[in-house]
């Protein structure tokens, strides 16, 4: 990971039985994935929560499932694409939101010349 684990994270990584249930955080480390991406990979049906909880509920995983995942090469490959597609398409919305707004600048007169 290209970040820095809190001391929480780290000692679950270290320990030799994870618990039954794990949180999005702790998903998100033993994947190597972002807390910020673990919603996207649910979204696209790649991840499943355990229940059906809330909104504002904190969201559990099966710790089995996600060992499975974690050694699953296709598996991998298919969620890493995802979140590639993911900020690729959200990167895309953000410049056609803010394109129109720079042409109108330049074409206004309050570009420089």
């Amino acid at each position: 990971m290209n970040v820095l684990l809190n001391n929480e994270l780290t000692t679950l990584l270290r320990t030799q039985r994870l618990p039954a249930r794990l949180t999005v955080a702790q998903v998100a480390a033993v994947l190597g994935f972002q807390p910020h991406d673990i919603p996207v990979l649910v979204s696209r049906k790649l991840l499943r929560l355990l229940g059906r909880p809330e909104a504002n509920a904190t969201k559990y995983f099966a710790t089995a499932e996600i060992e499975k995942l974690g050694q699953d090469p296709t598996w991998l490959a298919k969620a890493t694409q995802a979140m590639y597609d993911h900020w690729r398409g959200k990167n895309q919305r953000a410049r056609t939101v803010s394109d129109p707004q720079e042409s109108d600048l330049v074409g206004s007169g309050h570009g420089t010349n």
